[in-house]
Order: structure tokens, then sequence, then C-alpha cells
């Protein structure tokens, strides 16, 4: 299945609400989703986030409280779009997210871009 490294807290963004995850490229591509978050996060990137959910009314938890490296989510990438009347899109593009659902966490170390993930057995 497909997944996306996303830096936190945007990914707990996308699990509460968020329809769209902003990127400098395109893709054809839709279907399902994991949503990675990603290791890294720098205080600098929290506080920023942390504002701009706030001034729509979305209260991120504190940075030590937001799961990392791991899968965290699914969703489904239904549209990869220029233009989106949400006002999380900043562009270029945006990837435009379904049906979001939370999963437990799963350790797992992210990529760039979309990339690859085996399903787990049992």
């Amino acid at each position: 299945m497909k997944a996306l490294s996303i830096r936190q807290p945007w990914a707990w963004c996308i699990l509460h609400g968020k329809p769209v995850e902003n990127r400098r490229w395109w893709t054809p591509y839709t279907g399902p989703l994991l949503i990675h978050a990603a290791k890294g996060m720098t205080r600098a990137e929290y506080e920023d986030c942390r504002d701009f959910a706030a001034s729509l009314g979305l209260t991120v938890p504190p940075a030590d409280e937001l799961p990392r490296g791991g899968i965290v989510g699914m969703a489904r990438l239904s549209a990869c779009v220029t233009h989106h009347p949400s006002k999380w899109f900043f562009g270029p593009y945006g990837l435009v997210l379904e049906d979001v659902q939370p999963l437990p966490f799963r350790p797992l170390r992210g990529m760039l871009g979309l990339f690859e993930v085996e399903e787990e057995n049992g």
C-alpha cells in the first residue's frame, strides 16, 4: 500500500479534519494511502502549525504527545489539485484526502514522496 510521510503536527491535523496536504509535486495516484508521521519536527514547525490550526479553531496537542516515526492513519487520496477551497490549501499542489481514519501507531521508517509499505500479516 502507498504511504506518505508528513511532519507533525500536520499529520495530526489530517486525522482531525485537515482535508488537503500541500506538496510541491504532482501525482496521478489515487487510492488508499497510509499516513506516516515523520520522525523529525522542529520547534518552529510545531509552533507555526499549532498557531495556524488555532486560527481555524483546532487545538493541537503538546509536541511531546504527538507520535512520530510511524504510521498513524489511513485515508483515500481522491485527487491531486492546483486549487482547493480549504483554508488549509497553500499549494502549489494539494493531495485531497477523504475517508480519513486513525490507526494504532506502527513504527516505520518514512521516505520522501509516495512510498510502498508492505501489508502486515496476522
